[in-house]
């Protein structure tokens, strides 16, 4: 029984450091690839080249990357199970306000990897456009946006006992995806523009993901109220007006849905 015992806790500390290798490998191609993307642009350097520089065989990088692109963009899963705790039925918040939760956690985790002055930003600022320049990226992240939708959708209509392909799941589901390209595009034009973690980055950036949250949530009312004219108080009554009845239909419309679901 203690050779047995001994055994065990040997081949625990072979698995614990066997798996540290693994993650110190995955952090240094990661590493490694986004640093010679970032110098000479993504298209002019190739797998061969990053496993050259990180001396390990071009397998290897495929092993932890299946592909060039997600050397780049290979948080899937996490962000993946994130937004499965934020927007399904062990949440406890409205979805809105756990989606906001999740932006900030990520935008947080961001800005502490970037190192302060603009330096830093610079460096922000060159991985952003690199995203936004380079085509295959683009594809990637857009494929990427897709099958995130497809995951918050099917958390939501877990939380609300309602099928994914229900038209009001779907929209909710991309609108609130859509906060994520917010904030994308926020830390791409206020780092283009200079501004720095200690020049109000981070609240500028936030301040956006909200204003746009706060029209998801308050719906289309917000916008026909921001676009009507001064003193146009009849446009402004006839908008509440409409806002209230697609509210009541909305509503109807998941009821029946849901209903449909259960029977």
């Amino acid at each position: 029984m203690a050779d047995n015992g001994d055994h065990g806790r040997a081949t625990s500390r072979a698995e614990g450091i066997r798996e540290r290798k693994k993650r110190l490998t995955r952090e240094l191609i990661s590493n490694t690839a986004t640093r010679m993307f970032l110098a000479h642009g993504f298209d002019a350097v190739k797998v061969t080249d990053i496993a050259r520089e990180c001396d390990v065989a071009e397998k290897t990088v495929y092993n932890y990357f299946p592909t060039k692109e997600s050397l780049l963009l290979d948080r899937e899963e996490e962000m993946a199970e994130s937004i499965r705790q934020a927007l399904g039925p062990a949440a406890s918040k409205p979805p809105i306000d756990v989606a906001l939760e999740l932006l900030a956690f990520q935008l947080d985790g961001i800005l502490a990897s970037v190192p302060d002055g603009r330096r830093g930003v610079a460096e922000l600022r060159r991985f952003t456009e690199l995203l936004e320049s380079t085509q295959s990226l683009r594809a990637a992240q857009r494929d990427l946006d897709t099958r995130l939708v497809g995951v918050a959708a099917q958390a939501m209509a877990d939380r609300a006992g309602l099928s994914p392909d229900v038209p009001e799941v779907q929209m909710a589901a991309q609108a609130i995806l859509g906060l994520w390209r917010i904030q994308f595009g926020a830390l791409r034009r206020y780092t283009a523009e200079g501004m720095t973690v200690a020049g109000g980055l981070r609240e500028q950036v936030t301040a956006d993901v909200e204003r746009a949250a706060r029209l998801i949530e308050s719906g289309l009312w917000t916008f026909s109220s921001a676009v009507a004219a001064p003193g146009d108080r009849e446009r402004l009554e006839a908008a509440g007006a409409a806002a209230q009845r697609s509210a009541g239909q909305v509503l109807a419309a998941l009821q029946e849905a849901r209903a449909g679901v259960e029977a």
